[in-house]
């Protein structure tokens, strides 16, 4: 597969760019807080963005005022992702360059809110900008209109496999020849994106209570405990994370420097529940064994595994065990996951595993599992408890799957394919 990532950005629960989510993943922060809503309707927990975000930086008023949060989200970390790159934006081929965004959700928030608004107020409560607001491709339409791009525009929606899947549709864009470079990421949440407005608890927060989703915690450091033998459940998170790949053609003609490498990717359907992966995890097993062998390497190659890891009683046992099995002859391998830190991030998480591994590439430094103490006893790899770890890594798994089955693993390198 052989794609270079050449540049990197983000909005996340614990920093609004790549570098502070990477340096505070590895000083320990944790960005679950008392959800915006808590104190008018007892909301709980919540994963929110930094306090210090702030969508004028990345755009203009009248963009903020038709946009949802997640679209902000989207743009502020796309720019930031050009700008790393070392890209002059009004550089970028606007036929040339393809933009593939994942989210869940999209604009939901603005759906809920303007329910909220008409219930109150009538018709003329409500935001006369939600229609605009609302679609899910209107993260990758509002990045299209930023830099006049013309290319292929595509938005994927697989719950939390999303980007991941984003980043390997790209990828058969890039592969295709549609595009040399790519702007790609994913998204969830907005819910705090409008500071000055009253606040409200949105119908799919308070589902998540009703189906048992949420965690119950009232201390942050224990409301996710991913791989736990004490685990309870998820806090819902909100973010982006953005990459730009290019071919390897196109990074080396521009003598752009290369923070790693997309070398394969695997995806396919559970096919067992809504929400429940096949307890014996072979699906996720098969879906890890495909993107090694997309990128021609064996399980015992691994450096790293960056788990989806969410911290729920049914969906961490069935990771574990396609660990156990993938990763059988692997004492190598050191295994984290980043929900403790950051909340569960939807769309957007597997894009910032990624972003972990690059860390990991650069400082030799891995984040541990934040709030964990007693791992699972069904563990049988090596895991990064209490305090960052040192690596080497030369190869680096990810995995995201998400509810209704949607599996995705991917495998990034330090260098390409050929090179190690």
């Amino acid at each position: 597969m052989n794609l270079a990532i050449t540049g990197v950005g983000a909005v996340s629960p614990i920093g609004c760019s790549a570098a502070a989510l990477c340096d505070g993943l590895l000083a320990g922060r944790i960005g679950i807080r008392p959800a915006p809503w808590a104190e008018a309707s007892g909301g709980g927990l919540y994963g929110a963005v930094a306090d210090d975000f702030d969508p004028t930086r990345w755009m203009d008023e009248r963009v903020v005022a038709g946009t949802d949060g997640f679209a902000r989200f989207a743009l502020a970390a796309s720019a930031q992702a050009i700008a790393d790159a070392g890209l002059d934006p009004a550089a970028l081929d606007p036929h040339r360059t393809a933009v593939v965004h994942g989210t869940s959700m999209g604009g939901h928030f603005s759906v809920a809110r303007a329910q909220w608004q008409f219930d109150r107020g009538g018709v003329a409560a409500i935001d006369a900008k939600t229609q605009i607001k609302i679609w899910p491709n209107m993260a990758a339409a509002q990045i299209c209109m930023a830099y006049g791009l013309h290319g292929p525009s595509l938005t994927v929606t697989t719950a939390c496999a999303s980007s991941l899947d984003a980043i390997g549709t790209a990828a058969l864009y890039l592969n295709a020849g549609m595009a040399e470079v790519a702007l790609v990421g994913a998204t969830e949440g907005g819910y705090t994106c409008d500071p000055g407005q009253e606040h409200f608890q949105a119908a799919v927060n308070a589902a998540e209570q009703r189906y048992g989703m949420s965690t119950g915690q009232a201390d942050p450091t224990r409301a996710m405990l991913p791989f736990a033998a004490d685990r309870v459940g998820i806090v819902s998170g909100e973010g982006s994370a953005f990459f730009v790949l290019e071919t390897a053609e196109h990074a080396a003609a521009r003598g752009a420097l290369t923070k790693g490498w997309v070398l394969g990717y695997g995806s396919l359907a559970d096919a067992h529940h809504p929400s429940s992966p096949e307890p014996n995890g072979r699906w996720e097993e098969l879906v890890m064994a495909q993107a090694q062998t997309s990128a021609g390497v064996r399980a015992v190659d691994l450096d790293v595994l960056v788990a989806h890891a969410t911290g729920t009683p049914k969906g961490d046992t069935a990771e574990i065990r396609a660990i156990n099995r993938v990763f059988a002859d692997n004492d190598l391998l050191t295994v984290t996951g980043l929900k403790g830190h950051t909340g569960h991030t939807g769309a957007a998480s597997g894009a910032m595993n990624i972003m972990a591994g690059l860390q990991a590439f650069d400082s030799g430094l891995l984040p541990n599992i934040a709030g964990t103490s007693k791992l699972d006893p069904e563990i049988e790899f090596d895991v990064a408890l209490h305090q960052p770890r040192s690596v080497s890594p030369e190869l680096i798994q990810v995995n995201s799957f998400g509810f209704g089955g949607q599996n995705a693993s991917m495998i990034i390198g330090r260098a390409p394919r050929g090179e190690r």
